[in-house]
């Protein structure tokens, strides 16, 4: 099938979008949305804009749709993208990487729905831990852009998912209940190198913001 993936640069949309290709469906083109809202209940924020580099070394096209991320009203601004995507691409399905986010995929469900769409979410359920194992064994090189819940903290900033990584999130999984893959918001991701791209990114620059257990990174990547 033809189709468009939901796209942050983080790992599950990056994972999400690998598994659709190797299962071979066509990726013709990827969303992303860039909002307004920190916030937002449905969208990655950190380092959004760092897409375009992305896209530059996956060369797929990109569709950018920006939205004031207020709550339910940003639906309508995807609605306008996967519309922009079947048009434009003639898209058949939405990929999208979510895991375990009912909110999140119940609605990108019904808006696929009503546009004839299917919605595949290939990570759905998928086992935490196994998940970033996947990710190591598929040469995804991934490094951790936000922090938003205790005890994490400034330290955790550019920390690859690795052995290591996955070993000490374990650790505050059963320690403090931390989802091991972030799904409840307490980090974001950013993906500097998949089978998808062409190239590995580096990083010439980074700027770090924040307080408490609350902490981002803004990259600058070439």
């Amino acid at each position: 099938m033809k189709c468009t993936v939901l796209f942050s640069g983080g790992k599950d949309s990056a994972y999400a979008a690998y598994l659709a290709k190797k299962q071979g469906h066509e990726l013709s083109c990827l969303i992303s949305i860039i909002s307004e809202n920190p916030e937002s209940y449905m969208f990655h924020t950190p380092s959004i804009t760092k897409v375009k580099k992305q896209v530059d070394v996956m060369n797929i096209p990109l569709i950018i749709q920006k939205t004031k991320g207020q709550k339910e009203e940003e639906l309508k601004d995807l609605e306008k993208a996967m519309q922009r995507a079947q048009s434009e691409y003639k898209i058949e399905a939405v990929v999208t990487g979510a895991v375990e986010s009912v909110y999140q995929s119940s609605r990108i469900q019904k808006i696929c729905d009503k546009l004839g769409l299917e919605c595949f979410n290939p990570l759905w359920k998928k086992d935490q831990l196994e998940l970033l194992n996947d990710l190591i064994k598929d040469n995804f090189k991934v490094i951790i852009i936000g922090v938003f819940a205790y005890p994490l903290d400034e330290s955790w900033l550019g920390k690859e998912i690795n052995e290591e990584f996955i070993k000490d999130v374990a650790a505050l999984y059963e320690k403090y209940k931390i989802n091991p893959a972030g799904e409840g918001g307490e980090f974001e991701t950013f993906v500097l190198n998949c089978p998808l791209f062409t190239r590995e990114l580096k990083i010439k620059d980074k700027q770090i913001q924040g307080k408490n257990n609350s902490w981002e990174m803004e990259i600058e990547v070439i």
